[in-house]
């Protein structure tokens, strides 16, 4: 009986899961890279702590994002309780200017630090972003932003994320991206049902050239777009209703981007409905391509840019993809998938300190963020990669990308 008991334990604690290691100092290097945030972060030190008349507090706003960033900078943090150990470390308050910290502490963060504040440094760094992509295409798609929205899982029990039944938690990312400056131009969190077309009506900007796609099919949306002194290109269902007032003819160019028609329009939509789109001068462009099942498709792109050729309509749609990939590179590389926090302020702090990491890794080595230059910074902050080392891998990444510029196509869906 005893040894019956002693084989059970045995098997037992074979398959209990492997204890985690504890953090220590050399599992985290490459520090002095967060030197530069501090004066961008030092303007959130005092918010959230109007209730702090004692003077109690250990955990300040700029603090907790310096930490965000340091769980998506470090391969070795991949959880809350990682990264509130990793606060623990001497080398960590040093050079982030902090005191050991309590899980209870990081709760109260996500609840108590307006996100609204981390949202403005968002908006600034993105300023700072100048076109990686140079070009004849780039520069007549000047300011070319694809606009989408991302779905992250949520835990059951986020109440205020429902999303198709009860059974269901989401949470939106709507995002605009820099098509040609690689990086996050504004974005905003909702639960995942929240409505596309009036994220895009409230992050409107001037001089930018929007690509959406169906799902923001809204005439009036369009012409807000137009009323913001900018411009679009959308895609439509290939049955709507229009009125052609000039078909115009198509160059070699076109043809081998796939454009089969390009006309301009005298209305859009049918005599039944109130025509939102009147006064403005549109085109609408047939693209055909090849889907992924090898099935021929129509695209039905409309547009008020009458000064670009069709080719350059096509391939500015195309474009859109990049949002895309985008979209993947921050759930699946850098790490965002996972919710560290189930209230909705701490989400959005969660997703904008990501939002924030890519545009940091675009401004320190000039370049778009691709995994293995991920990796690289990874084998940096873990000790096994130099400084050189990284210069080095960049510099390769340059004279890649410099080579990949004769071709000036947009991205493949992989």
């Amino acid at each position: 009986m005893r040894t019956r008991k002693k084989l059970r334990d045995g098997m037992e604690a074979s398959m209990a899961r492997p204890r985690r290691r504890p953090l220590k100092a050399s599992d985290i290097e490459g520090l002095e890279y967060f030197d530069t945030l501090v004066p961008l972060l030092a303007r959130l030190k005092d918010i959230g702590t109007e209730r702090d008349q004692a003077g109690n507090r250990q955990l300040f706003y700029d603090q907790y994002v310096c930490l965000l960033l340091l769980y998506f900078f470090s391969p070795t943090i991949t959880s809350l309780r990682a990264l509130q150990q990793a606060s623990t470390l001497e080398a960590v308050q040093r050079r982030l200017g902090i005191r050991a910290t309590s899980l209870g502490s990081f709760s109260e963060a996500a609840r108590l630090f307006d996100a609204k504040a981390l949202h403005q440094i968002l908006q600034e760094l993105a300023a700072k972003a100048a076109p990686l992509v140079d070009g004849p295409d780039a520069r007549q798609l000047l300011d070319l932003t694809a606009v989408d929205g991302s779905i992250f899982r949520a835990f059951p029990r986020m109440a205020w994320a429902l999303w198709k039944d009860s059974e269901h938690r989401g949470v939106k990312l709507h995002l605009h991206f820099d098509v040609f400056c690689g990086t996050p131009l504004d974005a905003s969190i909702t639960h995942a049902s929240g409505s596309e077309t009036d994220q895009l009506r409230a992050m409107l900007r001037p001089g930018r050239l929007y690509v959406i796609d169906r799902g923001y099919l809204d005439h009036g949306l369009y012409r807000e777009i137009l009323e913001a002194r900018s411009s679009f290109i959308g895609r439509i269902k290939d049955n709507g209703s229009y009125v052609a007032e000039l078909e115009c003819p198509l160059t070699t160019a076109d043809r081998a981007a796939g454009v089969v028609s390009d006309e301009r329009l005298k209305r859009v939509g049918t005599p039944h409905h109130k025509n939102e789109l009147k006064g403005h001068e549109l085109r609408l462009i047939k693209v055909q391509r090849t889907n992924d099942e090898g099935a021929v498709e129509t695209w039905w792109l409309l547009t008020n840019r009458l000064d670009l050729p069709a080719e350059l309509v096509a391939l500015g749609y195309r474009y859109r993809w990049t949002v895309e990939l985008f979209f993947r590179w921050l759930k699946c590389v850098l790490g965002c998938k996972q919710l560290l926090t189930t209230s909705e302020n701490g989400v959005a702090l969660q997703i904008y300190t990501a939002l924030i990491a890519s545009l940091l890794i675009v401004l320190w080595t000039g370049r778009k963020p691709t995994k293995r230059t991920w990796e690289m910074l990874q084998f940096y902050f873990q000790g096994w990669a130099s400084l050189d080392e990284v210069q080095a891998h960049l510099e390769k990444q340059k004279l890649n990308a410099l080579k990949s510029q004769d071709t000036d196509q947009p991205p493949k869906k992989t």
